[in-house]
């Protein structure tokens, strides 16, 4: 049964020496990319969650900076709906390997691209790339609402 609210999830734009660090979407469908993250447990606060969700998806450590991207998407046949928060972001500890295995089995890729490289992928939102090389101290873009093909 979906959810009559919309879920609500943060994830983390990464960008070290130029390039944006990104992972598959699902580990079903590793063709579509997304900036790390995902969904809000209650009672604990938007970066605590972030920092959480980045630890099991990469290995990393982060500090949480401000907010850069707020971005909408649902699944029209079945009323999923999420909203995502999306936070400028530093890895402070750790690196990212190969080797390291999301212990949800969500996130089985992770990888640096350009913002060339961005441009010609399958990643999600669609306005991840330019918001991800945008001026550090502009402020935050909307995504509007936007489906997604399953």
């Amino acid at each position: 049964m979906v959810s009559l609210t919309p879920r609500l999830s943060v994830r983390a734009v990464i960008v070290e020496n130029d390039r944006l660090l990104i992972v598959n979407a699902w580990k079903s469908r590793d063709h579509l990319w997304c900036a790390p993250g995902g969904g809000v447990e209650r009672n604990h606060s938007l970066p605590e969650n972030l920092k959480r969700e980045i630890q099991e998806e990469t290995g990393v450590g982060i500090a949480v900076g401000p907010v850069c991207l707020i971005n909408e998407f649902h699944v029209p046949p079945n009323g999923f709906h999420q909203v995502e928060i999306f936070f400028r972001c530093k890895i402070v500890s750790g690196t990212i390997t190969d080797e390291w295995t999301d212990p949800e089995g969500v996130v089985s890729k992770r990888r640096w691209v350009t913002l060339e490289e961005a441009k010609s992928i399958n990643i999600r939102p669609k306005s991840l790339a330019e918001v991800a090389w945008k001026d550090k101290a502009a402020p935050a873009f909307y995504d509007p609402l936007e489906p997604i093909v399953l």
